[in-house]
This record gives structure tokens, C-alpha cells and sequence, in this order.
């Protein structure tokens, strides 16, 4: 799941006018949830793969070394850790259903059974098995328990080999989802997945996520449907078995999309690399020439809503206050959960996803919902890497009760988007249309590990409506685009009671489908907007003194602002894999500058990393030939500033 390299994302989240009251009540998500520590037994390496509620208010964990683990009592001060199996193969999924434990080994799905009752398994019951090639990373996900009873695993391509960057299904059934009934039959689902860690029954349907890699160019949200195309063709190989419900094969595949598969004079494979110039298909492109091929409902841009996308849970009714039926994705590099609302329109999913919380110890990479209403977190790093220092454990998310001043909902409008808020909004700067901003981009679907942003627009906002109790503000945006992401930004939008900005001011909403409905009309809406007021003449020899700014170190003759490098950083996804002062996924940007690296060296290891320099980072760092020598040099200006 989580071989990955950091692509070019070019995505301005910031474009709104600044109101000083914002500084003065800027919220934090730590005012509304908290996380809790959960006591685990001193010497238990508990490296979580898998997750389930139990009736009796239990939680059971499996992990990545082959055990099983009963929490009992787990919201309490001093929970209790028994064991309940062990010497089972890196478990990625626990489930419960009738009584008894399930669990996805790397090669099977086998049910674990208490004959003598003693607390402890003792018959470990295969339901179904599958081929392995012996390649490390064919990991298994799950089970998810359908509707009717049956349980769906999902199957990771591998990697490595001659050609490390392309996913490869060497065996039935790599790269695709498995139904499995009760009595051990299985029938091949759905295929197009790279490394689908997690799945999710949500209204009695099928969802899974995804990771950025060759053909999948962000993490997302997919609906699977039976006999769905997802995007990855290597599960194509199997196809012409005849218990498959999909018929495309990967020549016909190949034929529109080439595979880039070429040698150099010594004859070994060269990596697809993203060209700059010339031609590119993008995903809407594969889904006109196959019908079978199923878009992501959310996509989780890569770098900013995480880079490991890992489980999704829907939110019971009655817990986490306003958010009740909304759904959490985890995401394993960046130790964060993000929030996603989803709609169905023209019989499509589609919706906006936003963060919710972040700052978790180690990887996010399971939830399960506690009696008490928190949610129970699962962790690990392990050759994977994180943003959370520690190498594994489990947390819980409490909401305080506190509801924070949030976008609730966004749903898709036939000229535009509606926005419901959590609570009501000033009216002020609600109608203002300085307060809001709307772009949109999609990215290319091609056989390079992941993929730049293309096609990037403005959306410019014409009008905005706010409702009579002020939680609904419609918004009229001009070129909307199907089947691209719009990023939707409020950061001049403040709440009624106490002018509060909104937590989290920016979303991104996959636009499947724009549907059919009555327009507004501009004589109906505001159209006020006091950006277009000639700003007063700043007299730029009088210092910020509050501005942050790092000292050159460089070429001695220019000095980097926060202000200026942070929409480098964000542009090119530095900070999905590093951070000022911590480590990440890499190293801390202060640890590089202690290497005391001239700018011009900086600049050679962006282009060219060296990963011989940080043998402790499991996550080699990719070369990024995308980014601009001028920007390239300007970042390494700032990192040498930090020393």
C-alpha cells in the first residue's frame, strides 16, 4: 500500500481577503475533539492492521505481527489487553459477525473460533484462500460485511522487481475485491485497484480508498459496483478467466493507454516519467472509451488531505454532534482523519472532503466506533513512515461537545454550489464575494507514480445568497467542470456569535455531475464585493515586525519569508512528507539545513535525491524535475535560512 513517491500538486487554497477579527478568534481543532491516550502493556508492539466493535462494548485488534487482542473495557482508565490468538500472518482487517472474529491473513480468510470457551482461539477455520506470489507486498485487506452476510477482501498489487514503480498482479486475484460467501465460494467482484487498504459498508454499499501510484494519481473514494473498472490496469490479467464479471482485458486497455514499458541500452526498464510537455489523457478520458470504468465519488488530493489513504467509517447516529452520518478517512502518512459528505447526483456519488483532525502519534490506519461514542484509532509505521513519531499504538478521538464553526454540507447546484453551516453565519461577510474562492483542477491518468495537477482554472464567484436563519449560504460560480475537483474556499466567511472563521475554510468537491434545476438570478443575490475596493497605499519601507523571516544563509543576498515559501511548500507537496522543526516522512527541513548544504546543492538533491544521505527514512524521496529551477532555488534559500 504505501510504496509512494511525492508528485506535483499546484492548488491555491488561499485567495480570500483577511479580516482582522480572525486573528483574534482563530479556532483549533483541539477546542472541539481530543485525543486520548489508551494505556497498552509495557513491552506489547501493538502495530494495528485491523479493528471491530464488539456487543459487549469490547474492541478487538489485530496487528501486523500475527496477534489478535481483546481490549476489554477499553474507554476505561485501565483497560485490559487478553490475547486471543497468535502466529497468524500480518493481519490487515478484523470483523465480527455472529459471534466470532474474522480476519484477512496475507493468503486467507480465516474465521477464529473458541471451541473450549476459554477466552483464547483454538480452531483457525479457513473460509477461502488465495494464491500469493511471495512478493512482500501483497497485502490483504478486510473483511467488510455485506448486507447479505458475505464478507468482501481486497487484494494489494505488488511491486518490486525489475520494474519497482509499476504495479504488477502476478497472480489471481492482485488488484482486485473478492465477495466471499459464508460457505467459502468467492466471485471475483471488481478490479482497477493498486493498494485498496480500505473499505467500507456505507448505506448497504461498497466503498474502498486508494493511494496515489501508476494510474491512481491521488488517494479517493470509489464506489465499487460489481464488475467495475477502477483505474489500475494490472488486475486486467484476469479477466479471461471465466468466473470473472469484467471483460476488459489489458490489451484492449494498452491500446488507447500505453504503458510506457521501455529499456534502456543495458536492457533494464526505465520509469515512466510525467512529461511537461505534449499530450495527456485524464481520467474522464479512460471512463468515454471503457464503460466499465468507475470514477472516484472524493477524491483526497494528494499532499494536502494525506498521501496514504487507509479506512473509512461512517459516523452513528447521535455521535460527534452535527456530523452524524458523515463519513472518516484515515490516512496513514500524515497521522491525520479527514471528513467527507457525500450526495448522489444522476445516480452517481459524488461530494467534498475536508480535514478534520490531525496530530495523532503514529499512522492512521483503522477506526472503530467505542459505546461511549469516541472513536478508537489504530496505528502503525512500520516501513511505511508517518507524520506521528511513534512506530504503532491506539488512540481515541472524544468530541468535548463543543460544536466547532464548520461547513457542514456542500452540495452541488446547477449554476453553482449550496453551503449549510453548522452554525448561523454574519451576514455580513457572508454575502460578500471577497469571502469566498473557487478553482478547479484534475489530474492526468497515465502510468507514472502519481500525477501534477492539469488543467487548473479559476471558477469566479458571480453571486451569493445567504438563507433568512444564516446557515445556508448558494453560492453562483462560473465554469464548473464535470468530473473535476473544485477546490471551495471561505476563509473571509465568520460565524454570527463571536465572528469566528470556520475551522477548516477549505474543502475539495469531486463534481461528477452537475445537476439539472432552476438557476439563480444575479437581481435576486449579492453581488457585493469589497475586493474590488482600491486597497490604501502601503508604504513598504515601515517593517512587519510580526512577520517571520529566515535569515540567508545561501547566496547571501536574499532573504525568504514564511509568507512566501509556505504556497511553495503547499504547491509542490513538501509538506506532505516534511516539516520546519519534526520529522515526518522525511527529515525536518532544520535537520537538512544543519547539513550545511549551499543553495546550488539543495537544489541538485530536489532534482536528484540522494537516499543514501537519510538511511534512517524508509521512504526514499522521488526526483521532482517538475519544479521550477527559480522556485527550486528560492525553497532551498529558505531551508538554508533555518539554521
Amino acid at each position: 500500500m504505501f510504496s509512494r513517491f511525492i508528485q506535483y500538486i499546484l492548488i491555491s487554497c488561499l485567495s480570500a481577503i483577511a479580516l482582522p477579527a480572525m486573528a483574534q478568534n482563530a479556532p483549533a481543532e483541539d477546542d472541539y475533539t481530543k485525543i486520548a491516550r489508551i494505556p497498552v502493556p509495557e513491552g506489547l508492539v501493538l502495530e494495528v492492521g485491523g479493528l471491530t466493535s464488539l456487543p459487549n462494548g469490547n474492541i478487538g485488534v489485530s496487528t501486523r505481527r500475527g496477534d489478535v487482542f481483546i481490549i476489554e473495557n477499553p474507554t476505561s482508565i485501565y483497560p485490559y489487553f487478553r490475547k486471543y490468538a497468535s502466529g497468524l500472518h500480518e493481519i490487515l482487517g478484523l470483523a465480527y459477525k455472529d459471534g466470532f472474529l474474522y480476519c484477512a491473513q496475507r493468503g486467507e480468510l480465516t474465521k477464529l473460533i473458541d471451541k473450549d470457551m476459554d477466552g483464547v482461539a483454538d480452531v483457525f477455520q479457513t473460509v477461502y484462500s488465495w494464491q500469493l506470489s511471495g512478493h512482500y507486498h501483497e497485502y490483504s485487506y478486510g473483511p467488510k460485511i455485506a448486507p447479505d452476510g458475505s464478507f468482501f477482501v481486497s487484494a494489494n498489487l505488488s511491486f518490486g522487481d525489475d520494474e519497482g514503480w509499476r504495479g504488477q498482479s502476478k497472480v489471481p486475484w492482485r488488484g482486485w475485491v473478492m465477495n466471499i460467501q459464508p460457505n467459502g465460494t468467492m466471485e471475483p467482484f471488481a478490479t482497477g485497484m493498486r493498494s485498496p487498504c480500505g473499505m467500507g459498508i456505507i448505506d448497504g454499499e461498497l466503498f474502498y480508498t486508494d493511494n496515489q501510484g501508476d494510474w491512481i494519481p491521488s488517494g479517493s473514494i470509489v464506489h465499487v459496483k460489481k464488475g467495475s473498472f477502477v483505474g489500475n490496469p494490472a488486475g486486467l490479467n484476469w479477466t479471461s478467466m471465466p468466473n470473472s464479471p469484467l471483460k476488459l482485458t489489458r490489451a484492449q486497455h494498452n491500446a488507447k493507454f500505453d504503458e510506457q514499458r521501455k529499456k534502456d541500452e543495458n536492457g533494464k526498464y526505465i520509469a515512466p516519467q510525467n512529461q511537461l510537455t505534449g499530450p495527456y489523457a485524464i481520467p474522464p478520458d479512460a471512463k468515454k472509451e471503457f464503460p466499465e470504468m468507475q470514477l472516484p465519488a472524493v477524491y483526497l488530493p494528494h499532499g494536502i488531505l494525506g498521501i496514504s489513504s487507509s479506512d473509512l467509517i461512517k459516523i452513528p447516529a447521535g455521535y460527534f454532534g452535527p456530523f452524524e452520518g458523515q463519513i472518516l478517512v484515515g490516512d496513514q502518512g500524515q497521522s491525520k482523519i479527514n471528513r467527507v459528505f457525500m450526495e448522489k447526483v444522476n445516480g452517481e456519488y459524488q461530494g467534498i472532503a475536508w480535514e478534520f483532525r490531525s496530530g495523532f502519534q503514529s499512522g492512521v490506519l483503522r477506526m472503530a466506533w467505542a459505546n461511549d461514542g469516541s472513536l478508537i484509532v489504530g496505528e502503525t509505521n512500520r516501513g511505511w513512515g508517518s507524520a506521528g513519531d511513534a512506530n504503532q499504538g491506539v488512540q481515541r478521538l472524544v468530541w468535548n461537545k463543543n460544536t466547532p464553526f464548520e461547513m457542514l454540507t456542500v452540495k452541488a447546484m446547477p449554476d453553482g454550489f449550496e453551503i449549510e453551516f453548522t452554525e448561523p453565519v454574519d451576514k455580513k461577510t457572508a454575502s460578500d464575494l471577497a469571502s469566498y474562492s473557487v478553482e478547479s483542477f484534475i489530474y492526468k491518468y497515465h502510468p507514472v507514480y502519481g500525477s501534477p495537477v492539469v488543467n487548473n482554472a479559476n471558477c469566479p464567484v458571480r453571486g451569493v445568497r445567504v438563507s433568512a436563519d444564516g446557515l445556508k449560504a448558494r453560492i453562483i460560480v462560473d465554469s464548473l467542470r464535470q468530473y473535476y475537483i473544485h477546490t471551495i474556499s471561505l476563509n473571509g466567511v465568520l460565524s454570527a456569535k463571536g465572528s469566528r472563521q470556520l475551522l477548516h475554510p477549505v474543502g475539495y468537491y469531486t463534481l461528477n455531475n452537475i445537476p439539472a434545476g432552476e438557476k439563480l438570478k444575479l437581481a435576486d443575490v449579492s453581488t457585493k464585493n469589497s475586493a474590488e475596493i482600491k486597497a490604501p497605499v502601503v508604504n513598504k519601507s515601515v517593517k512587519n515586525e510580526k512577520t517571520p523571516v529566515a535569515k540567508n544563509t545561501g547566496t547571501g543576498n536574499k532573504v525568504i519569508t514564511e509568507a512566501e515559501i509556505k504556497p511553495l511548500l503547499a504547491k509542490y507537496t513538501c509538506n506532505a512528507c516534511h516539516n520546519a522543526d519534526k520529522r515526518q516522512v522525511g527529515p525536518a527541513f532544520r535537520d537538512v539545513a544543519k547539513r550545511k548544504y549551499s543553495t546550488d546543492k539543495i537544489v541538485q538533491l530536489i532534482y536528484n535525491p540522494q537516499p543514501q544521505n537519510w538511511p534512517g527514512y524508509s521512504t526514499e524521496m522521488p526526483p521532482m524535475p517538475q519544479v521550477p529551477k527559480e522556485e527550486a532555488k528560492k525553497i532551498a534559500e529558505w531551508i538554508n535560512g533555518l539554521r
